[in-house]
Parts: structure tokens; C-alpha cells; sequence
């Protein structure tokens, strides 16, 4: 295992904790470093499953609220109906995903220009949501209708374009459709958790017999870069978008994309 596979594994890890819970679009920013620094990972798999490591942390800063939930489903028509809005969410995505895998990971993951250009189109629709003069109707994610929590799901499949972003994806489709700027930003949280678990099993599923003892330790190390810096962004995001909005994430999102694009072309 090379020194620089193992800086490289490291640098990615990181970026991959600081931007999976922002909207700013994590696999965009891992391929793309990933591209300039050279790193290789068989079928994309390493920008997919050290998300794992993104997961945990969020399991971690919400692990009270999980158990509380959990305790309270049997007595709690609210605690239930929150558990099945957060499952009705992440249906799309589950199906989705699991049809289109082959074509996301050979083609989509396969293309910087295009991650570029939809970091940049991404970044000029946050602009613009951010400033819209919305009234929110909804403040606490237990509260979202089921209705809701399937049309926010759907706006999540928009993020199996690399550069869309995830979170930015449920984030701007639950403030469209009335959620205020922090519960929009928690469900999105939420929703993270079995989508982000369903989108490792997979991967690992289907590059089982590509993987082998050196790529495992290449993942741990990305896998512990990413929990440790995770943890420091959801800890501290939910209140940044209260003070902040979406403005400043928008702005990185098409300086990314705008740099990437220019060294796209310098390297030929």
C-alpha cells in the first residue's frame, strides 16, 4: 500500500465527511479529487463506501433522539408516523438506485465535465431558492406528511447525477414544498440514514469480488477521516443554516465547479 494511496485515502476521507451533510455535493467533490490526484478505486467503489464512516457519525449525534423514538414507537402515533415518513422518503431512492446502479457508476461517475457543469447549475438554483420570500408551513420534521416525505424522496433521486448533492437535493425540494430552512436540513439528516446504509450494501454487494485486503485498508483509513470529520459538520450545520441559509454553499458549489472545469481543460 503506497504512502500516496494512503495520503490520497486520507484527503478523501475527509472531504467526504466535511461535505456529504451539506448541500454541496460529497461523491462530486471525492470523484473530482479523487480524478486530479490519481487515485484509483475499482468500480467508484471507495467514494461509496467510506460514506459508512459519514453515517455513523450522524448515527451518533442523533443516537439519544433514535433511542427516544424507538422507545416511544409502540405508545406514539407521532414517534410511528415520523419512522414511516423517514421509510417513505428513502422508497424511491432504494428503487431507483437499485435499477440504475450499472449505469450511475459506469457512466455518471465516469464523467467530470458533467459533474462540474451540475455543480455549477446546482449552485445557481440554491441562489435563487435562498432569496425566494417562502412561508414555511412545516417546522418540525416529526410533523411532515407523508405526502411530503414521498416528493422529498423523489427530489433525493436527483442526486444519483454526481455534483447534484444529496442533501441539497431533499434540502431545496422541502423548502419548495413548505418546510422551514432547519427542519429541512434535519430530515434531510435523517433521511441520510438508510439511504446512505442502503447505497453502501449495495456497493459492497455488487464489487465484492473486485475488493481485496489492500483496498480494505484504503477504505478503513478514508472511513475514519470521513467519521471525524462528520461528526464536526452535523454537529454545527443546523445552526449555520439558521444564522446563514444556503448562500455560501451555493457560492463554493460554483467555484468547485468552475475550478474543476478549468483544470479539466489545462490537463487536457
Amino acid at each position: 500500500m503506497a504512502d500516496q494511496s494512503i495520503i490520497s485515502a486520507l484527503v478523501l476521507g475527509l472531504i467526504e465527511g466535511l461535505t456529504e451533510f451539506i448541500p454541496v455535493s460529497s461523491t462530486a467533490h471525492v470523484l473530482l479529487a479523487g480524478h486530479f490526484l490519481g487515485f484509483e478505486s475499482p468500480g467508484n467503489t471507495f467514494a461509496v463506501l467510506i460514506q459508512l464512516g459519514a453515517i455513523l457519525a450522524i448515527l451518533l449525534v442523533y443516537f439519544t433522539k433514535l433511542v427516544q423514538i424507538a422507545v416511544a414507537m409502540p405508545t406514539s402515533a407521532k414517534a410511528r408516523h415520523f419512522v414511516l415518513a423517514v421509510l417513505v422518503g428513502f422508497l424511491p431512492a432504494a428503487v431507483i438506485g437499485a435499477l440504475a446502479h450499472d449505469f450511475i457508476k459506469s457512466v455518471l461517475f465516469e464523467t467530470p465535465k458533467l459533474i462540474c457543469t451540475v455543480l455549477i447549475l446546482g449552485g445557481i438554483v440554491l441562489l435563487v431558492v435562498d432569496k425566494l420570500k417562502l412561508k414555511p408551513r412545516y417546522h418540525d420534521v416529526s410533523d411532515y406528511p407523508l405526502s411530503l416525505a414521498l416528493k422529498i424522496g423523489f427530489c433525493q433521486c436527483l442526486a444519483m447525477v454526481p455534483g447534484t448533492s444529496r442533501s441539497g437535493a431533499t434540502i431545496v425540494g422541502a423548502l419548495l414544498m413548505g418546510a422551514d430552512k432547519r427542519s429541512a436540513a434535519e430530515f434531510s439528516f435523517f433521511l441520510a440514514m438508510p439511504t446512505m446504509l442502503g447505497a453502501f450494501t449495495l456497493d459492497l454487494y455488487k464489487n465484492r469480488d473486485a475488493l481485496n485486503f489492500g483496498d480494505s485498508a484504503i477504505i478503513a483509513i478514508g472511513f475514519v477521516a470521513a467519521f471525524v470529520s462528520a461528526l464536526l459538520v452535523v454537529r454545527s450545520l443546523l445552526d449555520f443554516v439558521s444564522r446563514r441559509g444556503y448562500a455560501p454553499f451555493a457560492w463554493w458549489r460554483i467555484a468547485v465547479g468552475i475550478a474543476g472545469l478549468v483544470g479539466l481543460y489545462l490537463a487536457g
